[in-house]
């Protein structure tokens, strides 16, 4: 065990923490993007899936026809799946609708569409309760001598 040896040494776990490193990548986690875009044939679905699944960091593709939506899943920018796919000539959007048991006013001014798939409404400000109209401060201010509406028997 001599000088040489223990350079040797040195030497070689460089050279492994070097690699360890090179070999470590940081991984994005995985990320969903659901997209409506309007498909009436089986030529239109196999184009759109064949479009998205070839791109770089794609997983998995859903094309479901009945829905009108594609779901990818993978280390993808959303933003480039949808210009793939308004690339295929197909009008396209982000997915806009949320399950319907989700919302709290399903039936809100701009919430309930038509055009929505069953057991979905629209994703809107309106059909979710605003945080301004907790009950505690409107019961806070009812008995308040601030108040002119307030009861007559305090």
């Amino acid at each position: 065990m001599g000088f040489l040896d223990h350079i040797a040494d040195f030497c070689s776990d460089a050279a492994e923490d070097a690699s360890h490193h090179m070999t470590r990548r940081k991984r994005r986690p995985l990320q969903t993007v659901e997209i409506k875009v309007k498909m009436d044939c089986d030529g239109c679905e196999r184009r759109v899936k064949h479009a998205v699944s070839h791109m770089r960091g794609v997983k998995s593709v859903d094309v479901s026809r009945k829905e009108s939506r594609v779901t990818v899943t993978g280390n993808v920018e959303a933003n480039k799946v949808l210009n793939k796919v308004k690339s295929t000539g197909k009008r396209a959007e982000f997915w806009p609708y949320v399950k319907y048991n989700l919302v709290p006013y399903p039936y809100a001014p701009q919430a309930y569409d038509k055009k929505a798939p069953s057991g979905f409404v629209r994703n809107v400000v309106q059909a979710f309760p605003s945080p301004n109209n907790a009950p505690t401060e409107r019961y806070t201010s009812l008995f308040s001598d601030d108040n002119p509406n307030a009861c007559s028997i305090m």
